[in-house]
């Protein structure tokens, strides 16, 4: 048999979103305090092409594909928590929508720290001091963003159900029966969390970029856009190999930081919340099961041990 399928997901709008090999479902609490439950097949770019599954290009797909996915589901789930008082957002407001977000990210994460940079460089003297003091600007305001949201109660709500989906995934992984009170029991940690992927795409440019000197202003804001699907690619081999369950010393030693600021973007969910988590879980798996696919780590254990 293959490689055990990692499953991953996100936290949305009173809900849990998570993705399978060919599919993806969003499980959202509704105001009734029932569990609306939304399933999709899906068709990965690299399933069709091939080379896109190459190292480091499908880093940059995989988060092309979990940014649009991402949206789509923010979106649903915004719209079924309502429950009739709000729409899905048209295709038009969904690009709208992640244009500012991009844009945000652009200012905040590599027009901000360059800046910054553009002032102090005269008075460092090392290339890589100086990407070193960028790279703690991008973090301390990443790290200073994710404080403020989570005095908002709606973001401490997500922080909640991004805990339960990490909780799902943990007792999926450990090989225990996929219940809510084996669920709490695990951590509300994960190696291969967004969060670590941001704090190693941080590192990883900070690394990269001290190859290319002090350029000016605009082309190191430009070297930054022109080189962030090399960094992705790369952060993203990283956290595959930091989560897998026998990933080498050093590559948990990478991945301990990022692990560590999860602390701020998951809070301890409830029981209703796990359960949501576990439903979205559950579909993805069972689609799987329909396609022959492995569905859990425990039924592979279970396998293994048949004479």
């Amino acid at each position: 048999m293959g490689e055990q399928y990692s499953y991953g997901g996100q936290a949305v709008i009173e809900g849990v979103m998570m993705r399978g090999r060919r599919g993806m479902a969003i499980a959202v609490r509704t105001p009734k305090n029932d569990i609306n439950l939304h399933e999709e097949r899906l068709q990965s770019l690299s399933s069709r092409y091939p080379i896109l599954k190459r190292p480091i290009i499908r880093g940059t797909v995989a988060l092309i594909e979990s940014l649009t996915l991402g949206m789509r589901s923010l979106n649903h789930s915004a719209s079924v928590a309502a429950e009739g008082e709000g729409e899905e957002l048209s295709t038009k407001e969904l690009v709208l929508t992640v244009a500012l977000a991009v844009a945000l990210t652009v200012g905040l994460f590599i027009m901000f720290p360059a800046f910054i940079v553009r002032i102090i460089q005269e008075r460092v003297a090392s290339n890589i001091l100086l990407n070193l003091l960028e790279g703690l600007v991008k973090i301390t305001v990443f790290v200073g963003y994710i404080v403020a949201i989570g005095f908002f109660p709606d973001i401490r709500r997500v922080f909640e159900y991004h805990g339960a989906e990490h909780k799902a995934i943990n007792c999926l992984e450990s090989g225990q029966e996929l219940t809510v009170d084996n669920a709490k029991g695990h951590t509300t940690i994960h190696a291969r969390c967004g969060t670590n992927f941001l704090l190693i795409v941080f590192f990883t440019s900070v690394f990269l970029f001290s190859f290319f000197g002090r350029p000016p202003f605009l082309q190191r804001v430009l070297l930054h856009l022109a080189l962030l699907p090399v960094v992705a690619g790369i952060s993203y081999e990283i956290i595959k190999q930091a989560g897998k369950q026998c990933s080498s010393p050093i590559f948990r030693l990478i991945a301990y930081p990022g692990m560590q600021l999860q602390r701020l973007t998951t809070r301890e969910p409830d029981e209703e919340q796990l359960e949501v988590a576990i439903k979205a879980l559950e579909a993805v798996r069972a689609a799987d099961a329909e396609l022959g696919e492995p569905a859990s780590l425990e039924s592979r254990r279970k396998a293994a041990k048949t004479p």
